[in-house]
């Protein structure tokens, strides 16, 4: 994904006297601006929300809340921009200086009469276009096909925009690309606070070049969710959530602050506090609209999200999608999207999952078939006769894991199920007939008691759910899915397999080793495969009630057998949202997940994202004194090596279900189906099919236990805060006041030294090689989120100003902060680097002396030498979370291109976006097969006229020992090659805006 905002003619785009391409429109100002000074405030899109009122200067949650939603402008409102095709280049700046005030397909905006009179607001009306095309699209097509009649003014989304999409099934082959504009953006906290100092940087920026700071406000609304910040110090407690929150407010009181300043600093701006859930349950319970009605204008609801689950949502059939958090900034400050038309995967459900079966073990069962089908930069859309089968979580579910399964969504149109799901969570019967009416109205509805139209897809993969078996993925990545029947005999082969994705190394006569230790003064054993942390965690599962459930009354049949937990595995459970405590108390269940030690330790992603807190020291100490591969058990959506937890090399996806046996096995080598899980109370041995619960028990339990009220009563209560932030403080000045001294939250250094003229494309000459990389390295691996290892770079910064080890907190709680976090790049324990010949660890061989250091280190001595530095990897470079750090990290390091086979979507737009050339090897090469080692100097021969470099063109890199070869350059659209020339995104954005005459 990038983002689209100029007429790219190249003579008027690339001139050498332009000082910003194109002036931004009315679209692109704040609110405070006189162009859109005179726009009328729309009606309140969610009518669950309290009234506007304005914010006083130290805002509680409520009233910032309120004034928030008050200020929500509909992008109806704002329709003027600056997209301009090549066909229409020549009207560039006579459109830069009007606004366009009527929309080409005004003709067909039609009523939305209510049933019972009176009408629901307007709307674009798809069947007035009278195109038989519209039938055979794809929902997911169609969502983007509202959205471009809808903005369509013939220069920032023009009827040949329009005609792309309606012709998807011939332009989609051909990588077109289109503008998309997003209703809203969606923030959690570890990317917010990044996000939020890149704004009010960029208002101190906009202040020092003498231009007016209020231009810097988000012109859509934006929600930002704070839970990545609780970790499980405390677990298997009753006293675990106060415990942990308190602790959260104490590690996070600046960052905090930080957030509560831009909630009233920024308009359009609502933070929801800790402790109210994890982003993506808030978004699907609460925060999603569905169909927004924002003054008389009916549309249907999209986001894009710094967080790449924001797929999630697409389980409710609204679009949204992760995008980098350098993109989302741009979103929010009005620039349009540009993407390129995607394929369609048509993904055909039939059958019913089986008795045992759960969601979870269908989502990772579709993960490994999407993965092998290949679905990157594509949408895949669900339908069939399965789908009755399916609940709404469980569709959430499958949508969740869409960056698992490498698609940009995972959608399932809005039916039946869905507006079931909107009443149970407490929506209103007449927002929920709103929603259905236009839905129907516009072609968009599925009704699977009416004959379906063959709709037309890309390619094709069908399921019947019958096959799928319980399963679980692991032990390094989510899409190596393993039959729970071969469990046993994969992790056997695992301790065998050289080192890699499915093996440890460990020799024949070590795998039976078993470690001695004292726990508390109790004897304890441990041994390869033994589980240390069993979590109940992730909004990919813990949004599902029949999960959530089938896990308690797993530990119920366990209680009431005598099965016991070992005290040294972590056990832990964290839910959502409050609605998940709700019905776990009122079914009775949850004093049994407290007997096994799965007490709630808050509300948060916590060891999902690698907040799993410290083990105990003793386990901790017999794990590295005898390396020990300790297994991680949870209900998350990543388990790369070194994220859930520094000792856990082996980590295991799993249901919550599972999560609960796995826990009361103790170990991950072992076969359920033939040996025992333990010995009961009784003396005799409990097996698995035992403490199993049958799929009517887990569907009689959610039927009498999760209720409306449920959802109703928990966010109105998220909307009045919590006692610790409604006492932070924050100042009410728009500017932010920076504290020097501060490790949270510091000034960054992207627009020191910045003036009005594009630096242009940056010359690459006998670059080193800074790390030499094989496949799949994550975002993890490039800017791990986890804890702060105490003889780090960033341990060492921290110390040298004062911060104790007690107080690191992790690197995901230090993105404010750009010093710890380019320490921070490429530190992770479990880095693999060719240049250092098979060790593991976070360093790099400096080249010119052949020194062994950290990566940040090596990085610093080549930028005082004056060295630029490149990066050589394999396939899926950047895979995993959509991590704006994993691109801002390296550029501060002074990396200057990516050599790679592959890149994930998101990282790759990521890198450009600061500024960073992407290059992918051609197929069928590599380092490796070129004989590429490291060792050698780079230069890239690239133009060092922006206007001589194409989108995709090919382009020729020599080293210094006299190979060469060819790469494809990833700037993959018009608008990318712009950022390059102005030395990233943001910088792009500023001069645009000082630029601006309106």
């Amino acid at each position: 994904m990038t983002l689209i905002t100029g007429a790219l003619n190249r003579s008027s785009r690339l001139s050498s006297s332009l000082s910003a391409i194109g002036r931004p429109s009315p679209l692109f100002l704040s609110s405070s601006s006189p162009s859109s000074s005179s726009s009328p405030l729309p009606q309140n899109p969610n009518p669950r929300s309290p009234p506007s009122s304005p914010p006083p200067s130290t805002p509680s949650f409520s009233s910032s809340f309120a004034s928030r939603i008050g200020d929500w402008r509909s992008p109806i409102s704002h329709r003027a921009a600056i997209r301009s095709s090549a066909a229409v280049a020549e009207r560039f700046e006579r459109r830069f200086a009007s606004v366009a005030t009527r929309n080409s397909y005004d003709s067909i905006l039609s009523t939305l009469s209510k049933p019972g009179g009176g009408d629901f607001g307007k709307y674009y009306s798809l069947p007035a276009l009278d195109d038989p095309r519209i039938d055979r699209l794809p929902y997911s097509i169609r969502i983007l096909l509202e959205s471009a009649i809808r903005n369509c003014d013939d220069f920032q989304v023009t009827g040949k925009d329009v005609e792309k999409i309606l012709d998807w099934e011939n332009t989609s082959p051909k990588q077109v690309e289109i503008p998309f504009k997003p209703a809203r953006v969606l923030l959690q906290d570890f990317t917010g606070v990044p996000a939020v100092v890149d704004l009010a940087c960029m208002r101190d920026a906009m202040n020092k070049l003498g231009s007016d700071s209020n231009k810097i406000n988000p012109l859509v609304p934006v929600d930002l969710v704070i839970d990545h910040s609780v970790q499980v110090d405390v677990a298997r407690s009753e006293n675990a959530v106060q415990a942990n929150m308190e602790l959260e407010f104490h590690r996070n009181k600046e960052r905090f602050g930080f957030l509560k300043w831009g909630s009233s600093a920024f308009h359009n701006m609502l933070v929801v506090p800790p402790g109210s859930g994890i982003v993506h349950q808030v978004n699907l319970e609460y925060l999603a609209r569905v169909v927004f009605n924002s003054s008389g204008i009916l549309y249907p609801d999209s986001v894009v999200g710094t967080d790449s689950h924001t797929t999630m949502v697409d389980g409710l059939g609204v679009a949204g999608w992760g995008v980098g958090g350098i993109e989302a900034e741009a979103a929010m400050l009005g620039q349009p999207m540009s993407m390129v038309l995607p394929g369609v995967v048509g993904f055909k459900l039939s059958g019913k999952l089986k008795n045992g079966v759960t969601a979870t073990d269908l989502v990772l069962t579709v993960t490994q078939m999407l993965r092998k089908h290949g679905v990157v930069g594509k949408f895949v859309e669900f339908y069939g006769k399965g789908m009755s089968e399916l609940s709404l979580a469980d569709r959430a579910t499958i949508a969740n894991m869409s960056p698992e399964y490498g698609a940009t969504m995972g959608f399932f149109p809005v039916d039946h199920v869905t507006l079931q799901y909107l009443k149970l969570t407490g929506r209103s019967d007449e927002n929920v007939a709103m929603i259905e009416s236009y839905l129907r109205a516009n072609k968009m509805f599925v009704d699977y008691s009416q004959p379906q139209t063959e709709r037309v897809y890309s390619s094709y993969l069908e399921l019947n759910l019958e096959d799928v078996e319980p399963c679980v993925s692991g032990p390094k990545r989510p899409h190596d899915r393993v039959p729970l029947k071969e469990m046993k005999k994969d992790w056997q082969s695992c301790l065998d397999n050289n080192v890699g994705f499915k093996g440890f190394a460990v020799p024949k006569e070590t795998q039976n080793k078993v470690a001695d230790f004292s726990f508390h003064g109790t004897p304890a054993q441990i041994k390869h495969g033994d589980v240390v942390i069993a979590a109940i965690t992730s909004c990919t599962n813990t949004s599902n009630p029949s999960v959530m459930l089938g896990a308690a009354l797993v530990a119920k049949k366990a209680c009431e057998l005598g099965l016991e937990v070992k005290p040294w595995i972590k056990t832990s459970l964290a839910p959502g949202s409050g609605v998940v405590t709700k019905y776990l108390e009122k079914s009775g269940l949850q004093k049994y997940l407290n007997q096994l030690g799965f007490h709630i330790v808050g509300y948060g992603c916590t060891t999902c994202i690698g907040n799993s807190g410290d083990l105990d020291e003793s386990v901790s100490a017999a794990i590295s004194e005898n390396d020990i591969v300790a297994a991680a058990v949870l209900s998350g959506n990543r388990n790369f090596e070194g994220r859930v937890h520094p000792f856990t090399r082996a980590n295991y996806l799993a249901s919550p279900p599972l999560v609960v046996a796995y826990a009361l096995a103790g170990t991950v080598n072992i076969d359920f189906e033939t040996q025992p899980i333990g010995i009961g109370k009784d003396g005799k041995e409990v097996y698995f099919r035992d403490i199993w619960p049958s799929n009517e028990e887990i569907a009689e339990v959610v039927q009498s236990s999760v209720l409306p009220d449920m959802f109703r009563n928990t966010y109105e209560a998220i909307t009045k805060g919590n006692s610790m932030w409604n006492q932070l403080s924050v100042s009410a000045n728009t500017l932010y006041s920076w504290d020097p001294t501060s490790t949270y939250i510091h000034e960054p250094p992207y627009f020191k030294g910045m003036t009005m003229s594009p630096p242009g494309p940056h010359p690459v000459k006998d670059a080193y090689c800074l790390l030499n990389f094989g496949d799949s390295i994550t975002t993890d691996h490039i800017s791990p989120a986890g804890s702060i290892h105490k003889d780090s770079p960033a341990a060492k910064y921290l110390m040298e100003h004062g911060v104790e080890r007690k107080d690191f907190n992790s690197y995901g709680s230090r993105r404010g902060n750009d010093e710890v976090m380019a320490r921070g790049t490429f530190a992770n324990i479990r880095l693999v680097n060719k240049l250092l010949k098979g060790e593991v660890g976070p360093k790099t061989i400096h080249i010119p002396s052949g020194e062994k250091l950290s990566v940040f280190d090596a990085a610093t001595r080549y930028k005082s030498e004056c060295h630029d530095t490149v990066i050589l990897a394999g396939a899926e470079y950047g895979s995993g979370s959509s991590r704006d750090w994993a691109a801002k990290g390296p550029m501060l390091l002074g990396v200057k291109a990516v050599i790679a086979k592959s890149f994930e979507r998101i990282h790759r737009s990521n890198l450009v976006g600061m500024g960073i050339i992407p290059l992918c090897f051609k197929p069928g090469e590599d380092a490796e097969t070129l004989g590429l080692t490291g060792h050698e100097r780079y230069t890239i021969n690239l133009p060092t006229d922006v206007s001589d470099i194409k989108p995709g063109q090919s382009v020729t890199v020599a080293t210094d020992d006299g190979k060469s070869f060819t790469c494809t350059v990833r700037f993959d659209t018009e608008v990318e090659l712009a950022y390059y020339n102005h030395g990233g995104i943001l910088p792009f954005v500023i001069r645009n805006l000082i630029d601006a005459k309106h």
